[in-house]
C-alpha cells in the first residue's frame, strides 16, 4: 500500500520540538509563530529580556512555548540552554540556528572588533551550538523523519549586497561560510540520522532591516525580480517543508527565499 500523500501527512509537524535562537523578533518570531501554529513546541531563545518577554505574550496564544535568555556565543550560556530545552521538551526534533548580527562601514573604517562580533555571532555560535546541541537532537531521528539541523543563512552570502550603501563585509562573508558549513555538517550527520540545510532570505521586516528598508526600499524592490520584499508565509513556508516528512530526504542544501534578487542584476540605476 503506498504512503499517504496528502498534504496534511507530508507537512504535518504536529508534536516535534523545536529551538529556534534569536526567536523573539523578526524572522525568529516569524518561524516560531509557524512551528507554534502547525503543533509543534517551541523553545526560542535570545539575549534581549523584554524582547522575550513581549515575543511570548504574543506566541503563547498560538501553541506551547518556553524562552531562554541567553547569548549563545557564550558556553555556560549554551549549556544552560540545552538544559533547559532537555527540561522542557524532552529532546529535540528540530533545531533553527537564527541568531544573527551584522555591522556596517567603509573599509578603512571596519573594525575588528565588529568584525569578529559578527563572526562569532553568524557562524561559530552556530557551530558551536550545533555540537552541544547533538546529544539532545540524535535520540529523535529515524530514517524517514530525521532530526532536522536549519540554518539562517542569507542572499548576502550568495551574492555581493550593493544596496546598502555601507559595506557589510564580516556578514556577507559569514553567511557564505555558514552556507558551506551547512554542507559540511549536512555529509557528518547523516549517518546519525540528522539532516541540515540553510535557508538564504532575501529582505523580510526585522530589525536588522529596518533602517535600509526605511531609506532605500524603492532600490530593495527593483533589485528584486518580483518587485517586492518577502512576506511571513514565505519564510515559514520553505521552514515547513524542510523539518517535515515532505523534506526529509533533503540535506545539504541552501535554499534562496529572495524573489531572485542573488541571481538578477537588477536595474540599480542608484550606481551609475
Amino acid at each position: 500500500m503506498s504512503e499517504n500523500l496528502g498534504v496534511e501527512n507530508l507537512f504535518s509537524i504536529k508534536g516535534k520540538t523545536a529551538l529556534v535562537t534569536g526567536g523573539s523578533s523578526g524572522l525568529g518570531l516569524m518561524m516560531a509563530k509557524g512551528l507554534l501554529q502547525n503543533g509543534a513546541k517551541v523553545v526560542i531563545a535570545s539575549r534581549n529580556q523584554q524582547k522575550i518577554d513581549t515575543a511570548i505574550r504574543e506566541l503563547e496564544t498560538y501553541g506551547k512555548v518556553f524562552a531562554f535568555t541567553c547569548d549563545v556565543t557564550d558556553a555556560i550560556q549554551r549549556k544552560n540552554l540545552l538544559s533547559f530545552v532537555s527540561s522542557c521538551l524532552g529532546s529535540l526534533d528540530i533545531l533553527v540556528n537564527n541568531a544573527g548580527s551584522n555591522w556596517g562601514a567603509p573599509l578603512e573604517d571596519y573594525p575588528d572588533e565588529g568584525f569578529e562580533k559578527v563572526i562569532g555571532i553568524n557562524l561559530n555560535a552556530v557551530f558551536s551550538l550545533t555540537r552541544d546541541a547533538m546529544s539532545v537532537l540524535k535520540m529523535r531521528g529515524d530514517e524517514k523523519d530525521p532530526a532536522r539541523i536549519i540554518n539562517i543563512g542569507s542572499m548576502d552570502g550568495i551574492h555581493v549586497p550593493i544596496v546598502q550603501r555601507v559595506p557589510t563585509f564580516a556578514y556577507s562573508a559569514s553567511k557564505a561560510a555558514l552556507h558551506h558549513l551547512t554542507k559540511a555538517m549536512a555529509i557528518e550527520l547523516a549517518s546519525r540520522k540528522v539532516t541540515v540545510n540553510a535557508i538564504a532570505p532575501g529582505f523580510f521586516e526585522s530589525k536588522m532591516t529596518d533602517y535600509v528598508l526605511k531609506h532605500y526600499r524603492s532600490d530593495i524592490e527593483n533589485d528584486c525580480p518580483l518587485g517586492r520584499i518577502g512576506q511571513e508565509p514565505e519564510m515559514v513556508g520553505i521552514l515547513l517543508y524542510l523539518v517535515s516528512r515532505a523534506g526529509s530526504y533533503t540535506n545539504g542544501v541552501v535554499i534562496p527565499i529572495d524573489g531572485g534578487t542573488s541571481i538578477s542584476k537588477g536595474s540599480r540605476e542608484w550606481m551609475t
